[in-house]
């Protein structure tokens, strides 16, 4: 993170498919541009004569991508907030009206009470993010189909669903073949998605997940990478009462592909995790609170090969302890 001084003012947009509403926290100053490339320069424009260079949005479906990546190309500080967070603060505010104008200034009023910033994602990331929303769909698709497939037994209706699943996994290959493609483009990224694929356990689409959706691995402490994947316990203690800790939060697509990986890993993939999941079953953790545990130690191998520069190792060479024992 980076912290940001304040000396320039604070901007919110409110985004939606044909218009960004846009609002000056300091001095109450808003207009309105359409969503497009034209509107995207003369909001800019508007931007640098308010003095606004910090400037905040709402995650909106994608319909904020445009304006994002403009606004950063003009060096201008963006940070996208996820709804809840803008949604929390106004019920701090106790403000109940809401009006995209409205919407607009209490983001910039978010922002403004946001003194750290997160260092704007790779947008290479960012472009391969789709491409791999899209792979995880065409997933979600076949699943849905073969659940079809199950509910009936006419030949011709279970022929028809049967040449769509395989029409589905090939359209699945060949996307899979694409974003590979696009990583193997670019060495640095490349020589990221191999440390990450070198961890027991790791296949290529959880790689690809974390390489994509986690591009802060590498540069986070234990505790600031389980909590990113939402596998991070929280403490639930006040006064006398002292409940039972639960994980939140989290990059949900991340968390379920890894979630994904860790149940084989930990059964059969990867010996750390093995004894790890053997070693919680007999102190008497259930199956759930194992497997989570599993989960984060994962992310934490991943994050310390990527931080290492060097791929998993199970034995080390002499007078270097292993990855496994180290994390």
């Amino acid at each position: 993170m980076k912290m940001e001084n304040n000396s320039t003012n604070n901007a919110g947009i409110d985004i939606s498919k044909a218009w960004a509403d846009v609002a000056i926290a300091e001095t109450g100053e808003a207009g309105r541009f359409a969503n497009t490339p034209t509107g995207h320069g003369e909001l800019a424009a508007w931007l640098e004569q308010n003095r606004a260079s910090r400037i905040g949005l709402e995650a909106s479906g994608g319909y904020e991508r445009g304006v994002v990546a403009h606004l950063r190309k003009q060096q201008f500080t963006v940070t996208v907030f996820q709804p809840m967070q803008v949604k929390a603060y106004g019920r701090f505010l106790n403000r109940r009206a809401k009006t995209d104008a409205l919407d607009a200034q209490m983001i910039a009023r978010c922002m403004a009470a946001t003194p750290e910033t997160r260092d704007p994602p790779d947008p290479r990331l960012a472009a391969m993010g789709q491409a791999m929303t899209y792979l995880e769909q065409i997933g979600h698709d076949i699943a849905r189909l073969k659940t079809r497939l199950e509910s009936f037994t006419d030949p011709l209706i279970r022929d028809q669903i049967s040449a769509q699943i395989r029409a589905e996994k090939l359209r699945q290959a060949g996307a899979q073949k694409a974003l590979l493609a696009d990583v193997a483009a670019e060495a640095e990224i490349e020589a990221r998605y191999r440390l990450i694929l070198s961890v027991p356990g790791i296949g290529e689409i959880t790689a690809l997940n974390l390489l994509i959706r986690m591009p802060e691995l590498g540069r986070l402490s234990r505790e600031e990478a389980a909590s990113l994947a939402g596998v991070a316990p929280f403490d639930r203690q006040t006064g006398k009462s002292d409940g039972q800790r639960h994980i939140a939060g989290g990059r949900g697509r991340l968390r379920k592909a890894v979630y994904a990986a860790a149940l084989p890993a930990a059964f059969k993939h990867n010996p750390a995790l093995i004894a790890l999941y053997q070693r919680l079953i007999k102190a008497g953790k259930s199956h759930k609170a194992a497997l989570i545990a599993c989960v984060r130690k994962l992310i934490i191998f991943v994050n310390t090969v990527v931080a290492r520069g060097t791929p998993w190792a199970e034995k080390a060479p002499k007078k270097t302890a292993s990855l496994a024992s180290a994390v």
